[in-house]
């Protein structure tokens, strides 16, 4: 019995064979337009965006070494590697998470903070640090900085250079 061919396998036989050759030329076209390209930038060096190295590096990744020293003429595949490389480690390397540092208190919470330890001279970082906590401001350490800004020493200092007036007029000297 003869072996008969159905027309599907040859079919698609066929339009895969036209599809590569369609891409090869497609690759040649791209390879020509490159080259071309080059020439006229001659030996200036390129300067690229973030955007355009990342993109560059994505798309040389696929390829390997050899297809590259083919392909790539604005760089080599050295320089598309460690680009891929730095991008890798960047990805992971956390910086993306990170802060700048805690966030300024206001000035309004700040003047409240001056305001307590200006009116209670024996009061402390802590005591002040729980008055703030109870009033609905959470402040993590940062009192004593506050205070320095202002000049203000802390509590046994201020209780000592604390002036008659004051002293009388918060009421601790009869």
């Amino acid at each position: 019995m003869p072996v008969s061919l159905t027309p599907l396998p040859f079919m698609m036989t066929s339009i895969a064979g036209w599809l590569n050759q369609h891409q090869q030329h497609a690759i040649d076209y791209l390879m020509e337009e490159n080259r071309v390209l080059r020439e006229q930038i001659g030996t200036r060096r390129l300067r690229f965006t973030d955007d355009q190295l990342r993109r560059l590096a994505s798309r040389g990744k696929d390829l390997s070494r050899k297809a590259l020293a083919e392909i790539a003429t604005i760089v080599t595949p050295e320089t598309l590697l460690a680009w891929h490389r730095k991008l890798i480690a960047s990805k992971y390397d956390g910086s993306s998470s990170r802060k700048t540092g805690r966030p300024r208190t206001g000035p309004e919470v700040e003047a409240l903070i001056v305001r307590m330890a200006q009116e209670n001279q024996t009061w402390g970082y802590d005591r002040i640090q729980g008055a703030m906590t109870n009033l609905g401001h959470e402040l993590p350490a940062t009192i004593a900085n506050i205070l320095k800004r202002h000049g203000m020493d802390p509590a046994p200092e201020r209780k000592r250079k604390t002036s008659l007036a004051a002293y009388r007029r918060n009421g601790t000297v009869p």
